[in-house]
């Protein structure tokens, strides 16, 4: 996740004062996702509509065909609500980062623990150590196995372009990313790229979608073009600008952009 600005706060602040809230979407109706043969995994198209949301009630009556939950949180019953509804539903992971308020949270030795990630109660994990962190994050799979999800999206993903507290390199990103592609993979679930720009062309053959913060605000959406090549979305979110700010551009590059409050609660704003 991009970390909040005392800016982007204000314009948050501003939103909700403003009392915004999110459009019918009624062009925004299930598909029909075709049937998946055995074996074959759910892979979504460029321009797939999508609902983003990691906090407070879940709101299952957003007309979008995508689901993006916590893992965590959603329960296997809304998980199956939804997808008796035609929606595929995607869990939300933080694969590369600890986070306190977890129930597993005291699974993780301390000494893997580095520098906080600019959210609270959370800390970069030393993703050099696969050896450990591959049976708990086994384990986070298979809850969302469990549950019935189609995919997961984990989060953290680029420990090694921020200050974690270890000497990450991009090759040590490289293999670990690839690991959590593999155990949605070995799970029968298909898997996301979150923002680690600078490694798509290395990874885009590894992952099934992308998912991405801000990337109009930073002049960046260009760099995702090569999942939209190989035909598969790039589930897109913007906090601070407004949908007149990019969804042109989104609609040329193929992208699924909506606008969401910083705390990814159920509001959100399409692009017309």
């Amino acid at each position: 996740m991009r970390k909040r600005t005392l800016a982007s706060a204000l314009s948050l602040l501003l939103l909700l004062l403003a009392g915004c809230t999110s459009s019918p979407d009624d062009d925004e109706e299930p598909v029909r996702w075709p049937e998946l043969a055995p074996g074959q995994r759910w892979q979504p198209p460029p321009g797939t509509a999508w609902q983003w949301q990691l906090t407070g009630r879940l709101d299952t009556s957003v007309k979008a065909p995508v689901y993006d939950v916590d893992g965590f949180n959603t329960s296997k019953e809304q998980v199956a609500t939804l997808k008796k509804a035609g929606r595929k539903t995607i869990c939300y992971l933080s694969t590369g980062a600890w986070e306190d308020f977890r129930p597993d949270a005291g699974a993780f030795p301390k000494d893997l623990l580095g520098r906080g990630n600019g959210w609270e109660g959370e800390r970069w994990l030393d993703i050099r150590r696969v050896k450990e962190l591959e049976p708990l994050m086994a384990k986070r799979m298979d809850m969302c196995r469990e549950k019935g999800f189609d995919a997961v999206e984990p989060d953290n993903m680029d420990g090694y372009a921020n200050t974690s507290g270890f000497p990450l390199t991009g090759d040590d990103q490289l293999r670990y990313n690839r690991l959590i592609a593999r155990l949605a993979h070995d799970r029968g679930m298909s898997v996301g790229l979150k923002n680690d720009l600078d490694q798509i062309p290395q990874l885009v053959g590894d992952f099934d979608f992308a998912v991405n913060e801000q990337c109009a605000e930073y002049e960046e959406c260009d760099r995702l073009t090569p999942f939209i090549e190989a035909g598969k979305a790039v589930f897109h979110a913007e906090y601070d600008l407004p949908p007149s700010r990019f969804c042109g551009r989104s609609r040329t590059l193929k992208l699924s952009s909506i606008q969401k409050h910083y705390d990814l609660d159920a509001w959100r704003r399409t692009c017309p």
